[in-house]
C-alpha cells in the first residue's frame, strides 16, 4: 500500500473493500498496532488511533484475525475468551461475567454435544470447527470492550444463519459502547445496512491508491461497474459462469459403511454415516460445527475412522497401477496417497512447508515421483493461472489471505489426484479470483477429477453443486440439486 490517507472519526461503522492483494489485512494490522518492526518491512507515515501510535493505546483496539486458528489461546473455552481481559487488569468476577455475555452475543452459549450439560466455559477449543473458532475470537475482543473494532472477513467460514448472528453481536456491541468499527469483507451485501461508510481500496498497481470513499448506498449506485472490475462482490450484478451440467455418474468414487468419525473415541462427531462420493462435483454442506470437516478429513485418509469403514474403489485403488492391499484410505502409505487424493486444509497455512511459492508447488509432484521437467513446467502454469506469479518467489506466509488460499488449491492441482477434497476453497477471494478458481475446478471435473468440497458459499453451490451432501441431524444425507 502507499500514500493512504483517511480519518475515521469515533464511532463511525466503516467497511474497507478492495480485491485480494489490496492491502486490506495490512491497513487493519497497521490501526491494530501489529504490523511488526523494521525487519519485517518498511513503513512510512504514520498512523494514530486516539491521536496516539496504536502501539502505545494499549486495550483501545481489538482485531479478529482473518485466520480464527492464529488466535486461539487457551485450551478451554472460557480461558480463551478472558485472556485479554486478564493482560487488561479487569477484575475477576467481571471479566467473567463478561465472557458469559460475549459467548452468549455471538451464539456460542451452547455447542452441539453429545453432552447437553456440559459447561460451554470448559469445553476444548481444540474442538471447536473452523466458524466456532471465529465466533470465539471475536467473543474475546468484544468482551475486552475496546473503542475500536477491526475485524477481518468475520463471517468468512460461518454458515448463513452464524452470519447473521455474528453481524448482529458486531453491530450491537459497537452501537452499544460507541465503539469506532473498521471490516473487512469482500462482500458488500453482508454489512452495507449497517455501515455508515464504504471505502473501496484500488490494487497496488493502480494510480490511486483509493478506488472510492463514501456512504454505502452512493458508493453502491456511482460506482458499481469501477467496483465490479476491482473484484467486488456487488449485490445483484450474476458471475458469468455456466453452473456445471447434470452429472450421469452415480458410481461411489469413496463409500461410507456405518463410519463414526471424530478426533476421540469418547467424543465422537457424527456416527453411522452411510455416504458415497461420485466422480463429478460434490459439495459437502451443514451448519457450524456439523462435523464437515471431521468428515473430509476422513474421507481424504488423514484421519481414521472410530467405528465403520471408509472404502476406495477400485478405480481409485489402480490410480496409476498402484493398487495397495487395502481399500481404506487411512491405511496408504504417503505417497500412494498424493497420488490418488489431494486436501485443501481450511487454513491454506496448515500445509504449508516451503521457503517460496514456486518451491511450494514443486513439493507434491516430487513426492508424487514426478519428473523435474514436468514438476516446474507444471508449476509455471499453475503459478500463472491462478494469478501468483508476482509472488513466486516470495515467502507463502506473507502472502494475502486470498493469495494463501489459491496456493494451497495450487499445490494440491499440482499432482492431478484422482480425488480432490477442498474445504471452503473459496475463502478469502474477490469476484475476480473465486470466477478464476471455479472456472479451473470445472475444468478438472471436465477432465476427470473429482471433486468434494465443503462450502458454505450459495454462489460455488449452484456452480458446482453436480451432487450434494448434507450434515445435519447427525446423518449423512444424498441429494441432487
Amino acid at each position: 500500500m502507499e500514500d493512504i490517507t483517511l480519518t475515521i472519526p469515533p464511532g463511525q461503522k466503516v467497511l474497507l473493500l478492495g480485491a485480494s492483494g489490496a492491502g486490506k489485512s495490512t491497513l487493519l494490522a497497521g490501526i491494530a498496532g501489529v504490523l511488526g518492526d523494521d525487519d519485517e518491512g518498511e513503513a512510512t507515515g504514520e498512523i494514530l488511533v486516539g491521536g496516539m501510535p496504536p502501539q502505545q493505546a494499549r486495550g483501545r483496539v481489538g482485531m479478529v484475525l482473518q485466520d480464527p486458528d492464529s488466535q486461539v489461546i487457551a485450551a478451554r473455552v472460557g480461558d480463551d475468551v478472558v485472556f485479554g481481559c486478564e493482560n487488561l487488569g479487569i477484575a475477576r468476577e467481571e471479566m467473567w461475567e463478561r465472557a458469559a455475555a460475549a459467548l452468549r452475543l455471538v451464539g456460542l452459549d451452547t455447542l452441539n454435544s453429545d453432552n447437553p450439560t456440559e459447561d460451554v466455559m470448559e469445553r476444548s477449543t481444540a474442538r471447536l470447527s473452523g466458524g466456532q473458532k471465529q465466533r470465539l475470537a471475536l467473543a474475546g475482543v468484544l468482551a475486552m470492550r475496546p473503542g475500536v473494532i477491526v475485524l477481518d472477513e468475520p463471517t468468512a467460514n460461518l454458515d448463513p444463519e452464524g452470519v447473521d448472528e455474528v453481524r448482529e453481536a458486531v453491530i450491537r456491541a459497537a452501537t452499544d459502547t460507541g465503539a469506532t468499527l473498521v471490516i473487512v469483507e469482500h462482500r458488500v451485501e453482508t454489512w452495507q445496512d449497517h455501515v455508515d461508510r464504504v471505502i473501496v481500496l484500488a490494487p497496488p498497481s493502480a494510480p490511486r491508491p483509493i478506488v472510492a470513499d463514501g456512504a454505502p448506498a452512493d458508493i453502491l449506485t456511482r460506482y458499481a461497474d469501477d467496483l465490479v472490475a476491482a473484484g467486488i462482490w456487488v449485490p445483484g450484478v450474476p458471475l458469468d459462469i455456466p453452473r456445471l451440467p447434470s452429472s450421469a455418474h452415480d458410481r461411489a468414487l469413496v463409500r461410507t459403511e456405518d463410519l463414526t468419525i471424530g478426533w476421540d473415541a469418547t467424543t465422537p462427531v457424527r456416527r453411522h454415516l452411510n455416504i458415497g462420493v461420485n466422480q463429478g462435483s460434490t459439495v459437502l454442506r451443514g451448519h457450524n460445527g456439523a462435523g464437515k470437516t471431521t468428515l473430509a478429513l476422513t474421507l481424504g485418509g488423514l484421519l481414521a475412522p472410530l467405528a465403520g469403514r471408509v472404502d476406495a474403489s477400485a478405480t481409485m485403488r489402480t490410480t496409476r497401477r498402484i493398487s495397495p492391499a487395502k481399500a481404506q484410505p487411512h491405511t496408504w502409505s504417503s505417497r500412494h496417497l498424493v497420488q490418488r487424493i489431494g486436501y485443501v486444509f481450511q487454513d491454506p497455512e496448515h500445509q504449508f512447508a516451503a521457503r517460496t511459492v514456486e518451491e511450494e508447488l514443486l513439493l507434491g509432484p516430487k513426492a508424487a515421483g514426478m519428473d523435474a521437467e514436468h514438476a516446474q513446467a507444471t508449476a509455471e502454469r499453475l503459478l500463472g493461472e491462478l494469478g501468483l506469479a508476482h509472488v513466486a518467489r516470495a515467502n507463502p506466509f506473507t502472502l494475502s489471505g486470498g493469495e494463501k488460499r489459491r496456493l494451497s488449491v495450487a499445490t494440491m492441482l499440482a499432482t492431478n489426484p484422482a480425488l480432490l477434497i477442498l474445504d471452503e476453497p473459496t475463502f478469502g477471494q474477490d469476484r475476480r479470483t473465486f470466477s478464476t478458481l471455479v472456472r479451473m475446478l470445472q475444468d478438472l471435473v471436465a477432465g476427470g477429477t473429482a471433486l468434494l468440497s465443503i462450502s458454505h458459499s450459495a454462489e460455488y453451490t449452484e456452480l458446482m453443486g453436480q451432487q450434494i451432501l448434507e450434515l445435519g441431524d447427525g446423518s449423512g444425507k444424498e441429494h441432487q440439486p
